[in-house]
């Protein structure tokens, strides 16, 4: 068998390449990516980070956030990023980082956004299924002539 997997019960949780050779040691960077978020410095120290190689846009996303949020919050916020990858596959999360830095938009956040299905504008309807909470909202319409009466008494330029 060329892989190692650990199983919970009937569910596997972790899964590698199995390692032949002795006194060598196969570590996956995947999973130790929720101890960053408590150790933070084994990101550029740590064993599993050191041979990690990433797209060049990982490495531009790091040293903007850096820049942008010193004192370890821009790596923090690093940190946040690559944890996606837990969910999304590295070829599908460079392209969200490529994109979040073409509009400089520099949070994990942002890269979520671009992690997101397109939606098809065009054919888009607002619907009130799944958001039964909207279905108490009561919004009142607004005469036009209201908005004249801001416009004669000086409200707006």
């Amino acid at each position: 068998m060329d892989r190692v997997r650990i199983c919970r019960f009937d569910q596997v949780i972790a899964e590698h390449e199995r390692c032949w050779d002795e006194g060598q040691v196969c570590l996956e960077p995947l999973h130790y990516l929720p101890l960053l978020e408590r150790k933070p410095g084994g990101l550029d120290h740590g064993l599993p980070f050191v041979d990690w190689e990433l797209p060049a846009c990982f490495e531009l996303l790091r040293a903007r956030l850096q820049a942008a949020r010193p004192g370890g919050e821009g790596t923090r916020e690093y940190i946040g990023v690559l944890r996606l990858l837990e969910s999304h596959p590295l070829p599908q999360l460079q392209a969200a980082v490529e994109k979040a830095l073409a509009c400089q938009a520099l949070t994990r956040d942002c890269v979520v956004q671009f992690l997101l299905p397109p939606e098809e504008w065009c054919q888009t309807t607002f619907r009130l299924e799944g958001r039964e909470h909207l279905r108490q909202v009561q919004v009142a319409t607004t005469a036009v002539g209201d908005y004249e009466q801001l416009l004669a008494g000086g409200g707006a330029a």
